[in-house]
């Protein structure tokens, strides 16, 4: 009920009435005074019947109603008592805006007649003139019904002139939508303009009607209450959004411009390439845009559906949509939408790398639910085939989810697919279809890859070589030394593959590890050497040394810790004869291997100060790199005061050094002292009960000014390039119907996710096969590029060719097809998101078909420009 206070002609337009019982008669004269009682008191249109929600009764003035009561039971017609009209004069404030007084009261004031007995009463005394009719409706709050006789008045003004108001008066139970259309007829706004309404509360805040199929009384509007209409412009913007641009010149130039609508860029937030490019290909869908931009959407909106978000995603888009094709801006900033995508979805709401299709694939279903036509969902038990035809269980299923999805979406972009599963023990098939969105279909994956590899030959004369491998995917770490081999003419045997991260051995690998445990971004080392790293009693095998390069730097604190020394340089892995095995064959050894960027001291530097002091120290002379110095038997009662080593191995270091640290006192001028330390590079050897019976690794500590004279650090960072460094392992390019063919290929199922066989009663690793059963209007296919694995991430850059017209689906669809449209499953290219660069500095782009223009753009964020069919890839 909407009635106009200031029109009452409007208001005096006589009601449409159902029931048979209250339709208006047509007399020309007044019925017997007993049928009059017997009619307006007594009847099923009488005044005694019960209320009905939703219809109307009117008042009629107390001493009136009660003159015409005391006139048909005097019994005569002719009477002084005759009422004359019906005059309700005394129940309005003013005889201008016919406002009802406040506070009158049923039965006191006045009284309520049904809509039939009121005409009956109109047509045998007539209205006074110019009084309205006092129509009101019979309104149910709370399962209570009553006659709303003070319905709200709510005060209609526009955004733009909040000076001007008109008073409505609206029911509790009349709608949103109602005050709405009521607001739109009043203001004269034309029918393709979008508006929506405001309403200020209490504390002098606006809050936005969203549902316009609430009631006044659910959304507690209040009589007085001001209820202000927005409209929106033509560059699709509503006036009390924030516009944000990068500046009023963007601004400024915008308000003039004139272009192809759709041909609009989005601007790149921080990150947001993924969001721009799934946006720009959603926009690009003829069926979709035209279903926001048409206002179809607004009748669809389902604010009450728990799985949705309350129509504000679809809201989002719809203002997206309106302005990219208002033709009106080069650019918008979609900063609204990303803060409403990311208060649904927390994995939205700062501003890391996504993946374009998982955004797609939340705008889908958000938009899905929002729009979801099916307000109460009702439960569906899925059921398996049991051996009935595919045509009978395909239409159940679909006809099952449109039970509880039927939406836009829906209609266009969701197709059926056939799922069958077979027991690999008991051979029971299991049939079912399931309704999908977009077909994530894989790529053909090379089982080989690329590894690049530093090698470290034992020749100290030698630069470390830069190699790139092509290893097997899922080899081991004995193929990689084996591809190398063929590049070095080293044997794999005399290699040892490490990782090196921050100046440290992150990992030493085995041979029988897997490749896939190296990432692409690791820096792997393979150095050649002689020996073994576990020292075995009885071998006359060299030792193979782990040794870290370290500075020693001004006492600083870092969080309450102590840091003396710092580590540099590349690790090495140097083999060490056993007979050479004591601190000073050591320090010869490394001296010999650092020998192309570390300078020997020359006679004039040696600081002799130290000879003098022990005699008995000149007799033992430090041995060169080709002369063998003598391994010294270890003493039990001096292991190190670090070590923490046991005489489990009598080859351990500790051991066999005598102590932890050397030189304990100068004899002559050396470059750097040696010291055991862990595998992070400090002397604390205890912090793991695994690390105590460990081979210790050694680092050389350099003073800084030594290592400033006699460490060459250019020299010690060169390498040289490979020849095989060049070589770029070819990809042919794969055709999207063979994506397609892996797509439906039969493949096992992994043994992190079993099915549960109803026959056997337990987990099986069934053989799985998809097929296509029925497609969309529009077919989404995500090429599933990105890999990952338990020790991977990698993004497969196989080049897919694809037709731009004509894409035949018809040999992948197994529902049997319709010879009489051939066309059926052949689709043409609208739209492609593309992903340049790697794992973790990619960019997303879109080629996208303008759907009014049919010409190709290439949407790369803000940025717009034509580009030709031949231009497109994937």
């Amino acid at each position: 009920m909407a009635t106009v206070a200031a029109n009452p002609a409007a208001a005096a337009a006589p009601a449409e009435v159902a029931g048979a019982e209250d339709r208006e008669p047509k007399r020309e004269e007044l019925p017997g005074l007993d049928n009059q009682w017997r009619q307006i008191e007594n009847s099923e249109s009488g005044r005694e019947r019960p209320l009905r929600a939703g219809e109307s009764w009117f008042l009629v003035e107390k001493h009136w109603y009660k003159q015409w009561e005391a006139y048909v039971q005097g019994g005569d017609q002719d009477s002084s008592t005759f009422p004359g009209c019906i005059n309700n004069a005394t129940l309005f404030e003013d005889e201008i805006n016919w406002r009802l007084k406040e506070g009158l009261v049923e039965g006191e004031d006045y009284v309520l007649l049904p809509a039939a007995a009121w005409h009956y009463l109109v047509s045998w005394y007539g209205l006074e003139d110019g009084q309205p009719p006092i129509e009101r409706k019979v309104i149910e709050l709370s399962n209570i019904r009553k006659v709303e006789v003070y319905p709200v008045e709510l005060l209609l003004v526009r955004h733009n002139d909040l000076r001007t108001s008109h008073a409505v008066q609206f029911s509790n139970t009349d709608s949103v939508g109602l005050v709405l259309r009521t607001a739109r007829e009043r203001f004269l706004v034309e029918p393709q303009e979008d508006t929506r309404l405001w309403a200020k509360n209490s504390e002098g805040s606006l809050d936005r009607l969203y549902d316009t199929h609430l009631t006044v009384f659910d959304s507690a509007l209040e009589t007085g209450q001001l209820i202000i209409m927005e409209t929106r412009k033509k560059d699709g913007t509503w006036p009390s959004a924030q516009l944000h641009v990068m500046n009023k010149k963007i601004l400024e130039e915008d308000e003039d411009f004139r272009g192809q609508p759709g041909i609009c860029g989005l601007t790149n937030l921080g990150n947001t390439c993924f969001m721009n490019s799934a946006l720009q290909c959603l926009s690009n869908v003829p069926q979709l845009t035209e279903y926001f931009l048409s206002n179809c959407y607004l009748e669809e909106l389902n604010f009450r559906n728990p799985l949705g978000m309350k129509g504000e995603i679809a809201e989002a888009y719809a203002d997206l949509v309106k302005q990219a094709w208002s033709g009106h801006h080069r650019s918008i900033v979609p900063h609204v939408f990303k803060n409403k995508v990311g208060h649904f979805a927390s994995q939205f709401l700062g501003y890391q790398q996504h993946d374009s299709q998982e955004l797609l694939s939340f705008l889908l279903d958000g938009l899905h639910e929002d729009l979801n036509r099916v307000k109460k969902k009702e439960y569906v038990e899925l059921c398996d085939a049991a051996g009935r035809p595919d045509q009978e269980v395909a239409q159940e299923a679909w006809q099952n989810h449109k039970r509880r999805n039927d939406s836009v979406i829906v209609d266009t972009f969701h197709g059926l697919f056939k799922s069958t599963l077979v027991c690999p023990d008991c051979g029971n098939v299991s049939v079912t279809f399931d309704p999908f969105c977009y077909l994530s279909v894989p790529l053909p994956i090379s089982h080989k890859r690329v590894l690049e590899v530093f090698f470290i030959p034992m020749d100290p004369r030698r630069k470390p070589e830069q190699h790139r491998l092509v290893v097997p995917k899922k080899g081991k770490i004995s193929d990689l030394c084996v591809a190398l081999s063929k590049h070095t003419g080293i044997s794999p045997e005399r290699m040892m593959v490490a990782d090196v991260f921050s100046h440290r051995f992150y990992k030493l690998y085995q041979l029988e590890e897997p490749l896939s445990s190296i990432l692409d971004r690791d820096d792997i080392f393979v150095y050649e050497v002689s020996g073994r790293i576990e020292a075995i009693e009885g071998s006359r095998e060299d030792i193979v040394v782990p040794v870290y390069l370290r500075e020693r730097t001004p006492a600083r604190d870092y969080n309450n810790s102590y840091y003396g020394l710092m580590l540099f340089g590349h690790p090495l892995l140097v083999s060490v004869p056993r007979d050479r095995f004591t601190w000073e064959g050591l320090y010869n050894v490394l001296m010999y291997r650092l020998s192309r960027y570390v300078t020997k001291p020359s006679s004039d530097d040696e600081d002799d100060g130290d000879e003098k002091e022990d005699d008995e120290e000149d007799k033992d002379d430090v041995p060169g790199p080709s002369t063998g110095g003598s391994l010294r038997e270890p003493e039990p009662e001096q292991p190190g005061p670090s070590s923490g080593v046991t005489n489990r191995c009598p080859f351990l270091l500790d051991n066999c050094l005598g102590t932890s640290q050397w030189p304990p006192r100068r004899r002559r001028k050396q470059l750097f002292t040696l010291q055991t330390v862990n595998s992070n590079g400090t002397s604390d050897r205890t912090t793991s009960p695994e690390e105590v019976h460990a081979q210790p690794y050694i680092a050389i500590d350099w003073e800084p000014e030594m290592k400033k004279r006699y460490y060459d650090e250019a020299e010690a960072e060169g390498y040289v390039k490979h020849d095989c460094v060049g070589y770029v392992m070819k990809k042919a390019p794969v055709r999207l119907q063979e994506c397609i063919e892996l797509f439906t290929t039969v493949e096992t199922l992994e043994k992190e996710n079993p099915w549960y066989c109803p026959s056997c009663k337990q987990h099986q690793l069934a053989t799985k096969k998809l097929d296509l059963w029925m497609l969309p209007e529009i077919l989404i296919i995500h090429l599933k590029r990105f890999s990952y694995t338990k020790f991977s991430r990698e993004k497969l850059d196989t080049l897919v060719e694809f037709p731009i017209r004509d894409l035949d689906f018809s040999e992948f669809v197994i529902k049997p097809q319709n010879e009489s449209n051939p066309e059926l499953y052949k689709y043409d290219l609208i739209a492609v998101s593309n992903h340049y660069g790697g794992m973790r500095d990619g960019h997303y782009t879109t080629f996208a078909c303008n759907k009014d223009s049919g010409q190709w753009h290439y949407f790369d964020d803000n940025s717009v420009s034509p580009v030709n069919e031949n231009q497109i890839e994937v």
